[in-house]
């Protein structure tokens, strides 16, 4: 008799370990998936003219790849944000009076991140573009008329 009682309560205490196993391990998989679902990128805001010829220092990774795209001679770094961005969850960044950028992950494979990215202006869209980031890589889209040049937008992430 006693030791019917003790099966029954190791097979209780054995079920009670499993119940609390799966609940961590569902636990374990969302906290996974909510952390992985979040990616960090760089955002530049970049002032290009044809007047003068300095090129900010911040912008020696990118300096190549500016002249090789844009017919300028004068770059200058106005912003510098690092934003974390989390699937389905737009962020808007300012760029110049009265425009804003907004920047929206929808997915990521491999060390491809998806993005969506909108310039506004006034609340408006005046650009709406699919992105695909690599590690270690910019891409440059140029933007609007600022002053005696344009904004040029620069986005990277590193994975």
């Amino acid at each position: 008799m006693a030791l019917r009682r003790a099966g029954k309560g190791i097979t209780h205490l054995m079920k009670r370990i499993s119940l609390i196993s799966i609940f961590f391990f569902i636990l374990f998989l969302f906290l996974a998936s909510t952390t992985i679902a979040q990616v960090q990128v760089r955002v530049r805001v970049i002032q290009a003219s044809t007047v003068g010829s300095t090129i900010d220092s911040h912008l020696k990774d990118v300096h190549d790849q500016l002249g090789s795209l844009f017919n300028f001679t004068s770059y200058r770094l106005l912003r510098d944000e690092t934003l974390t961005l989390s699937t389905d969850q737009p962020v808007s960044v300012p760029v110049h009076t009265g425009r804003s950028m907004e920047i929206n992950l929808m997915g990521q494979h491999r060390d491809i991140v998806k993005l969506i990215v909108k310039i506004k202006r006034e609340g408006t869209d005046v650009l709406n573009t699919h992105v695909r980031l690599s590690p270690r890589r910019t891409v440059l889209i140029g933007g609007p008329k600022h002053g005696e040049g344009v904004l040029i937008l620069a986005l990277s992430t590193h994975l």
